[in-house]
């Protein structure tokens, strides 16, 4: 009888440990196209999980991007379905993975425009299983910022590709602004990153002052050539993200990249913590600083070397990148 006491008790205490120790969480992280912005967003999501315990030693965190591949961005955002939740950073993938309309909870990064997107029907009230972060682009703000730096510009070039939800919608926003200004403009629209060098010289054949390149992978992944010919024209180029000014572009209004990606993981925190994701608000993340391409910027002949620029009744500080 003893020897069976003895036997229960060494099974118990294999099993007992094995019973209640807990599952590591999974924890996917999903990106359409690697550049320097999202990368940043990612380091700021896996930063705030470290601030609360959830690292690789606690936590299966899967990062995973497609490199710019539609069937792979696909395969990608099934094998994550069944994940306990998932980071969707910008719109390509958060449209992919909420559209698989799984039961796991997505948290969106930096989706410009989350309704018109389709990934939410309303930012107060989340629904679709899927909440996070916009970075809503300041479009009037960066206009002011054009008129405070380049005063006088008559005549401004849009570039973007139709089918990133975001970059239409941010063109859209563009078109409406300059109207109300009674400023002209001409958009013209690429189909890859291929077409980024002879749209650009177009534009510069139509007589624009200026281009405006909103977030868009495809113009961003052949944004050096639209710098590079912009510059050599003397036209100066704005744009909607810091890393399109880090490509040569010469300066916008921005977000903190790290920043927004913080900001998306305390959203999921709170979902980690018991609360529901449809009582977790999406948030708007303003734009906080001003960059200024410092190679665009001595290209165009100016001394600019302010460590504040007014823009209307914002005074934000300058992030010169290329020194």
């Amino acid at each position: 009888m003893k020897r069976i006491l003895s036997l229960v008790l060494v099974i118990l205490m294999a099993v007992l440990p094995c019973a209640f120790a807990q599952e590591k969480p999974m924890i996917g992280i999903v990106i359409q196209k690697e550049n320097g912005a999202f990368l940043d967003m990612k380091q700021g999501i896996l930063n705030k999980l470290a601030e609360n315990g959830y690292t690789e030693e606690t936590a299966e965190i899967v990062y995973q991007c497609a490199q710019g591949d539609a069937t792979t961005l696909a395969t990608i955002c099934s094998s994550m379905d069944g994940y306990d939740l998932v980071f969707c950073i910008a719109t390509p993938a958060t449209q992919q993975f909420v559209n698989l309309e799984s039961e796991t909870p997505c948290f969106f990064c930096s989706v410009s425009a989350p309704v018109a997107a389709g990934v939410i029907s309303e930012m107060d009230s989340p629904d679709k299983n899927a909440t996070g972060t916009s970075n809503a682009i300041p479009v009037d703000a960066i206009f002011a910022l054009a008129d405070v730096l380049t005063p006088g510009l008559q005549k401004y070039g849009l570039i973007y590709s139709t089918s990133e939800t975001n970059a239409v919608n941010t063109v859209e926003a563009c078109e409406a602004y300059l109207d109300a200004q009674g400023i002209a403009y001409v958009a013209k629209t690429v189909s890859s990153s291929a077409d980024v060098a002879s749209v650009t010289e177009a534009l510069i054949a139509d007589g624009v002052d200026a281009i405006f390149v909103p977030n868009d992978s495809n113009v961003q992944a052949g944004v050096s050539a639209l710098a590079e010919l912009c510059n050599e024209s003397g036209i100066p180029t704005y744009c909607s993200s810091a890393t399109t000014v880090a490509s040569g572009c010469f300066a916008t209004v921005a977000i903190d990249d790290v920043g927004i990606g913080e900001k998306t993981a305390e959203l999921a925190l709170e979902y980690l913590n018991g609360k529901k994701i449809e009582e977790i608000p999406a948030i708007v993340v303003p734009a906080d600083y001003v960059s200024i391409g410092v190679g665009a910027r001595d290209a165009l002949g100016l001394s600019l070397e302010e460590n504040e620029i007014q823009v209307g009744d914002v005074v934000y500080a300058v992030n010169y990148l290329g020194e």
